[in-house]
């Protein structure tokens, strides 16, 4: 069967393969292009948030292809196919995590936000500082998840086209990022949208027709799929149990429980799964996003299982991580297994749309929260002439930026696992941005300093233990492999960055020389469970 796979890929058609590419993205630009010139006011809150126009299940399909990027349909299946039982715990992960950001976040932030996580947390607290700390912590989250997905399109399409070379996906890698711009300054988000919501109906159906495709071929068995998978596989029956990628050693099992940490906690503090809750008009609608998002991204994992097995049976480990992008491949290649070309072409040109749906949402978060946060409220301190204009100029001007800063860093990090990747954009969210918010929107004394220390604290401290972790340098597969600079043992580092950044949250409220406000946290309490006054929350 491998030797089927890789004839499929070796003589699939580049120009039929180009062909469905520009397919998908010309069709996309152009529902862009509609959407935003139907649109005839353009504001901050429409290129930020739609004008909240989009009902709950129009959000959660929004959040679904949000979130389910290259990590979930490239990165997972791949660990699956090599690591079992392991690589499954990704999806577990990330799931359950939607359970934190249901009961805590979702409700709470849409009553009391209007654009940014900013908003929020400058109500009670200082502008000037909190929403400079907020903004930079925005932009390392981003930065971080948009390294993954820009390395799964580098080896998604090198595979398709059959390229490989450093040179060849930096140049895929380059193109990318440009459509990615595009899309930003062509439909904002309310453009970004209607992009998330077709590629998670394109996503979810072609995962589906790979499954049922798959599990035909076994008699609807999924059980005969997992025995072929760990025939075919060096680890064997092993593949089934706990601790092929965690649990080899003392140092391994606690790396599993630092990253399960970091994904359960990291979604309800991510900035642009945050700021989907803006796009609809009631916490009502929020809460109907979030349980809508729940159940297509639930459905979606359970396909990802057989999947992964399904690459394991039929494509074997061997090929995948022989294949350009590695592990990444796997998914691609069940589809040559399964498909044939046209397959692939297909399955490759919707992960493809995936990628740039999810780095469109990523860019369009922070450039916002640059041009709202930083340049209105700390640089011009609110005292702009047409402060909506300058936002929407500021906030593109933001996104060329930041798309040029992501395909750098996308071919610095081509070859490592996407899902890994975002699993570290989780722990730094989990650790600068969720005790933040948790403390601002619970604790009555929590005031500016308490804020300052877990935001810088604990995206500092992230961001320290992974420059000195095996990720960067000391390993085979880090993105230095040739250099050795670690002294930090875990490749995630959740579980010390975490408890460290909401104790410095405890720690800097009670040295802080400014003490709490008893009144602006009632009313801020008053408008998180109700939403009264949400006009408030973009005071200068």
């Amino acid at each position: 069967m491998t030797t089927t796979v890789l004839a499929a890929t070796a003589d699939s058609n580049p120009v039929l393969n180009i062909s469905i590419f520009l397919v998908f993205v010309i069709g996309t630009l152009g529902i862009v292009f509609y959407v935003n010139n139907r649109q005839a006011k353009k504001t901050a809150a429409d290129f930020y948030t739609a004008g909240g126009g989009f009902s709950g299940t129009q959000n959660g399909f929004a959040i679904a292809g949000d979130y389910l990027s290259a990590a979930s349909f490239l990165g997972i299946a791949g660990a699956i196919a090599i690591n079992g039982y392991d690589g499954f715990l990704y999806s577990i992960g990330f799931l359950v995590a939607w359970l934190v950001a249901l009961l805590l976040v979702a409700e709470l932030l849409r009553n009391t936000g209007r654009f940014t996580m900013g908003d929020v947390l400058a109500f009670r607290m200082r502008q000037r500082p909190i929403r400079a700390a907020a903004a930079t912590s925005t932009l390392a989250v981003s930065f971080f998840y948009l390294l993954a997905q820009m390395a799964g399109a580098g080896a998604l399409v090198s595979l398709l086209l059959g390229i490989s070379g450093a040179v060849a996906q930096g140049v895929v890698i380059a193109v990318v990022g440009v459509v990615m711009i595009a899309y930003v300054l062509i439909g904002g988000m309310r453009g970004t949208t209607w992009v998330q919501m077709i590629k998670a109906v394109l996503l979810i159906a072609g995962a589906l027709v790979m499954t049922v495709w798959a599990l035909s071929l076994f008699g609807f068995n999924f059980s005969a799929i997992m025995q072929a998978a760990a025939d075919g596989s060096p680890k064997g029956e092993g593949l089934f149990a706990p601790g092929q990628q965690y649990g080899k050693s003392l140092t391994s099992k606690i790396d599993f429980i630092s990253l399960g940490i970091a994904l359960v906690l990291g979604t309800a503090g991510l900035p642009h799964v945050l700021m989907r809750f803006y796009t609809v008009p009631t916490a009502k609608e929020a809460r109907r996003s979030v349980e809508v998002a729940i159940w297509l991204i639930g459905l979606f994992y359970l396909f990802t299982l057989v999947i992964g097995f399904a690459a394991g049976a039929l494509v074997g480990p061997e090929a995948i991580n022989n294949a350009p992008g590695k592990v990444n491949s796997a998914a691609p290649l069940l589809a040559a297994a399964l498909g044939g070309p046209v397959l692939l072409g297909i399955i490759a040109a919707i992960a493809f749309a995936t990628i740039l749906a999810v780095v469109a949402g990523l860019t369009i978060t922070a450039s916002a929260s640059f041009a709202h946060d930083v340049y209105i409220n700390v640089i011009k301190k609110g005292e702009v002439a047409d402060t909506e204009a300058t936002q929407v100029r500021v906030a593109r001007r933001t996104a060329i930026v930041i798309g040029i800063v992501a395909i750098v860093g996308g071919i610095l990090a081509k070859d490592q696992n996407v899902a890994f990747l975002v699993a570290l954009a989780f722990a730094v969210a989990a650790s600068a941005n969720l005790p933040t918010i948790l403390y601002s929107l619970f604790w009555k004394r929590f005031n500016t300093t308490g804020g300052l220390y877990s935001i810088y604290g604990g995206l500092i401290s992230t961001l320290v233990l992974i420059i000195f972790s095996p990720v960067v340098s000391g390993a085979e597969t880090a993105i230095f492999p040739e250099a050795d600079f670690a002294w930090f043992p875990l490749a995630n580092p959740g579980l010390v960055s975490i408890p460290l950044s909401f104790l410095l949250g405890v720690v800097g409220t009670y040295v802080g020389q400014k003490r709490h406000d008893g009144s602006k946290y009632a009313e801020m309490e008053v408008r998180s469970l109700t939403g009264a006054g949400i006009a408030k929350a973009e005071v200068h």
